[in-house]
């Protein structure tokens, strides 16, 4: 199932997105009492919206050992964690936007988690217990500037850098999806997710004994080799096997 959030008419509504529209939801997705209505909006009459709306974005860099070695760091002993404010999120086909402050703006291709219900202190053995489902994410991020601070925080946090979409999806196992992460149509990232250093249940464990998760709130599980520079007019495509494509322009601030 295609979880969506989408605006239509000046309202905005959770929705399953079908081949031939959306149907909205009656309830909350995240609550297993929820009902799909039988109304279909015509897709050319919505927008689709980042598809949750979380309480924090949970990070996570150095994940994948090719990544590492582009970047000249050391495999790391236990998953390295930051935050992305809310502020930071688009969805679908928004403009990210360039900072004046930054000469050089990364894409960085991921999976997105979704976490289904409150969770603290779990084990690995029962993480995926929580998870609600998968979405694609772009943990944009200005690479000078993170370089300059030594830590994360400004050069991940920029209003607009944390695209996630279209939708999530629900019927998914995320041990070996495709990932691929394409600038105006040429392929820049190319992996898939077995060769994650610590694997989804591993991260929600990590993050749930560090703060409570939410309902809503998303897990980015890093990036692999081949991120690079973004220009102003470039459009950024993050594709996942069984997920879909996340597709963002980007723009002057």
């Amino acid at each position: 199932m295609k979880i969506v959030r989408f605006e239509s008419h000046g309202h905005i509504h959770y929705g399953v997105y079908q081949d031939n529209g959306i149907a909205p939801i009656e309830g909350d997705p995240f609550q297993e009492d929820f009902t799909v209505s039988d109304m279909l909006y015509s897709l050319s009459s919505c927008r689709l919206l980042a598809p949750c709306e979380p309480s924090k974005i949970v990070a996570y860099g150095v994940n994948y050992k090719s990544h590492s070695d582009e970047m000249g760091s050391h495999l790391p002993d236990e998953p390295i964690m930051f935050l992305k404010p809310t502020t930071s999120i688009i969805g679908p086909d928004d403009g990210i936007v360039y900072p004046p402050s930054s000469k050089r703006v990364d894409y960085e291709g991921e999976l997105g988690v979704v976490i289904k219900d409150l969770t603290k202190n779990v084990e690995p053995a029962t993480a995926m217990d929580h998870v609600f489902g998968y979405t694609c994410l772009n943990d944009v991020t200005a690479r000078d500037l993170q370089q300059k601070d030594g830590q994360w925080t400004r050069g991940k946090g920029f209003d607009t850098f944390c695209p996630f979409g279209p939708w999530i999806e629900t019927d998914l196992s995320p041990e070996k999806l495709h990932l691929q992460t394409r600038l105006n149509g040429e392929v820049k990232q190319d992996t898939d997710t077995s060769y994650l250093i610590f694997p989804v249940d591993v991260l929600i464990s990590f993050a749930s004994k560090v703060m409570t998760l939410l309902p809503g709130d998303v897990i980015a599980t890093g990036t692999t080799a081949g991120v690079g520079p973004m220009q102003p007019g470039d459009t950024v495509e993050v594709e996942i096997e069984g997920i879909g494509v996340l597709r963002n322009r980007i723009v002057k601030a």
